[in-house]
């Protein structure tokens, strides 16, 4: 039986990967569980799944928790309650599913713990990949890609030799938008860009899956992940999302990883690993689907991909400041206080201004993800 901690346990892929926990119970146990603001349903999974410890992100709300909850369930709070939470305890996989970058003190404290991280935090690598793989290698960690293209190029590596690869390529849906122009986007509303065709996520991902710079921290996190330079990491529009993403081989072989778009599968495989269990999906039928379709990437319409690419070649803290200025243009974007174009027009303006700097600690990577989110916020 695997012992689970889930940080972010109360988003998109928490509330999934806890759904993967009840279809299994045999298989997991739940140690931990890590919350934002959202009380009520903390409350309600942990007397669900009875964990030895909660977190939620303040002092008052982990009050306004602790008389609902089992007895004896020790509430932790803040960031230092994050952190000893993802270390602490008899667990031995900690998902790390917090959106953004307040993830990477916690699952490095998780990795320093030796708890094999189920990864589906991708503003972890991008800010400090180096350290984070540095850090997993050195301590025997795996990090397993909870993310679908991610594990989607995990599953297709499988007994392969990585020396043979010639290039892998993230399949992307388009987002909200894949079929206007950039004359088209002009006043979209939240309501619309939050529309997503194809899976379910949360705010913050849907919109960066509309402007793709969630597909260029994907790219950036791939990187990492596989030991790839990016010229050798591709992305192509797939609008079902089928093919989740594929691997090409110096023999022109490809292998690719389908499935229907359900986070439930990539999760459970990075819980079961090397194992794989019955999931609460749908079978794949692709008589039914008929046909599947793919366009080129165009640069010029996704300029968010074009900049994280360009980012990502920089590397030192370029990446570090692409993730902070976009994810304040997508706070100010769902606050209503900038149009959705202006969410890249904010990136590359924080980008122009930035002077590259070698990041050789956390202190370093919060320093300059600080200075990126005041200028993203003056622009």
């Amino acid at each position: 039986m695997k012992k689970l901690t889930i940080l972010g346990s109360t988003g998109s892929i928490g509330t999934q990967t806890l759904d993967v926990v009840a279809h299994q119970p045999e298989q997991y146990e739940v140690q931990g569980l890590a919350a934002g603001n959202n009380v009520k349903l903390l409350i309600e999974q942990a007397n669900r799944f009875q964990p030895k410890a909660v977190c939620l992100s303040t002092s008052e709300l982990a009050a306004e928790a602790a008389p609902h909850l089992p007895a004896g369930t020790k509430v932790l709070h803040g960031e230092e309650g994050l952190i000893e939470l993802a270390a602490a305890g008899d667990a031995d996989t900690v998902v790390t599913a917090i959106v953004g970058s307040r993830g990477l003190k916690a699952t490095l404290a998780a990795i320093d713990a030796g708890k094999q991280i189920g990864l589906a935090n991708k503003e972890t690598l991008v800010t400090a990949g180096h350290l984070v793989m540095n850090r997993a290698r050195e301590k025997g960690v795996s990090i397993l890609p909870i993310d679908s293209e991610h594990s989607a190029i995990f599953q297709c590596l499988n007994g392969e030799n990585r020396r043979d690869i010639k290039g892998i390529t993230l399949t992307a849906s388009g987002g909200s938008f894949r079929d206007r122009t950039r004359e088209e986007l002009a006043g979209v509303t939240v309501e619309q860009a939050l529309n997503h065709p194809n899976w379910s996520m949360g705010a913050k991902i849907t919109i960066d899956s509309a402007t793709m710079a969630n597909k260029g921290l994907e790219v950036i996190e791939a990187h990492w992940l596989f030991g790839l330079p990016y010229d050798r990491i591709g992305v192509l529009i797939h609008p079902e999302s089928i093919i989740h993403s594929y691997v090409e081989f110096v023999d022109h072989s490809i292998i690719a990883q389908l499935g229907l778009p359900d986070m439930r599968v990539p999760i459970q495989y990075a819980l079961s690993y090397p194992d794989r269990y019955v999931t609460p999906t749908e079978s794949l039928n692709l008589a039914a689907i008929g046909r599947l379709n793919f366009r080129e990437m165009d640069f010029d319409r996704y300029p968010c991909l074009r900049m994280a690419y360009e980012s990502g070649r920089a590397g030192l803290s370029a990446p570090t400041v692409f993730n902070a200025s976009n994810e304040v243009a997508v706070a100010r974007f769902l606050q209503g206080q900038i149009e959705f174009l202006d969410i890249e027009r904010v990136i590359e303006t924080v980008l122009t201004k930035h002077q590259l700097t070698e990041l050789h600690d956390v202190e370093a990577i919060t320093e300059i993800d600080a200075w990126a989110r005041r200028e993203a916020e003056a622009v």
